[in-house]
């Protein structure tokens, strides 16, 4: 889902901002589209500041209007006496209504570009805004952090990595081979489709963040959706002789492009972009070999044996029905995903899923090693 964006600016007596909140996200959380005098009046009451010395600042938000997808303000954050000092900024414009809601806050001082300050989110609502000058790192590191919670948040992308994932022990043991070169293909089949995937989504990713390629959010989260099924499919029946790689890297391209809308309309530029571009990317790559660590174990012990056939069937066909409803749901065939409750609670619990994996592959170690088989 998009994410809002709080663009801070630094001046000598106040602190000056733009808001750009998502209008479908806010019609959501407030129940009704607002007038623009409504959503003024809700986000001042929505945003509070405290000084260093303990002091409330003044918070002024004006000039609500529609620009395309977003409701865009200006916010002046003004401290009692007029000197600027390092403050807590309290924020829950949307977050308050909706769990799964982000805001990103870019900073900008008088001497630096602007920069990635943080994420807020349900869970945390205060970020600590200094007045000073800042490196970079802060900036990096912030990015790194919303990459990982994107990819370990997201359903779809896990979903799509996972059913990649399925078909790559089977190439390992076409035909006769010795445990240790089934576990070496294994491992080359893996790195070949995450390779692939991190092409496909960097080379969007990059492309959508600078501006060059701009496409409507509600056709990327459909495709994405669309990418789930025939990967799912895949799994069940290869679609084409071991193409998980070539899979990977096309729809990778699509999931790139959702990855971008985090990153888009923040107002960063030149090396400040390239740094959040760097870190974002990094904090995807750093969660998805989290996730091939933790499931491909179990995957290739899994696939040793004569259940695998079964155990990867039954797991895409629980993939499709899961993208079945995001497509629906995201090419508005149907108002209401009705399996959101399941991919809400995969996602709360992932380490049941990786426990659950494990021990299944467990109880199955003892069954007769399956040669021979199918390669996707």
């Amino acid at each position: 889902m998009p994410a809002s964006a709080v663009q801070l600016t630094v001046d000598a007596h106040a602190v000056r901002g733009e808001l750009r909140l998502p209008r479908d996200r806010l019609a959501v959380a407030l129940g009704r589209t607002p007038t623009a005098t409504e959503l003024e009046r809700y986000s001042t009451v929505h945003i509070r500041a405290v000084g260093d010395d303990g002091r409330t600042w003044h918070v002024d938000v004006a000039g609500a209007h529609v620009e395309g997808a977003n409701w865009a303000e200006t916010l002046t954050l003004a401290p009692p006496g007029g000197k600027v000092t390092a403050f807590d900024l309290r924020y829950h414009v949307i977050l308050a209504q909706l769990v799964t809601h982000k805001a990103i806050v870019t900073l900008q001082t008088r001497f630096t570009k602007p920069r990635t300050l943080g994420v807020l989110d349900w869970t945390r609502q205060t970020i600590r805004v200094s007045a000073a000058d800042d490196s970079w790192w802060h900036g990096f590191l912030a990015t790194v952090r919303l990459g990982v919670q994107h990819i370990g948040e997201g359903a779809d992308h896990l979903l799509f990595l996972l059913m990649l994932l399925l078909p790559a022990p089977l190439f390992a043991h076409a035909g006769r081979w010795r445990r240790s070169d089934d576990a070496r293909r294994s491992v080359i089949r893996v790195v070949h489709v995450v390779t692939a995937f991190a092409a496909g989504h960097s080379t969007t990713l990059a492309l959508a963040a600078l501006g060059v390629i701009h496409t409507p959010a509600r056709v990327v989260e459909s495709l994405i959706a669309l990418s789930i099924a025939v990967s799912a499919i895949h799994a069940i029946r290869p679609l084409v002789p071991r193409g998980e790689p070539v899979i990977a890297a096309a729809f990778g391209l699509v999931h790139g492009l959702a990855f971008a809308a985090l990153l888009g309309g923040l107002g960063l530029h030149g090396s400040a972009l390239v740094i959040s571009l760097l870190g974002f990317n990094l904090g995807i790559e750093i969660t998805q070999l989290l996730v091939v660590a933790l499931m491909m174990p179990s995957l290739y012990l899994l696939s040793r044996t004569a259940v695998y056939g079964a155990v990867r069937v039954g797991i895409a066909g629980f993939g499709l029905v899961l993208a079945t409803g995001w497509l629906l749901e995201r090419t508005t065939l149907i108002d209401h995903d009705p399996f959101a409750a399941v991919s809400d609670a995969l996602i709360t619990h992932p380490f049941a899923v990786v426990t659950a994996f494990a021990l299944l592959a467990a109880a199955t170690a003892s069954l007769p090693f399956k040669t021979g088989a199918t390669p996707a």
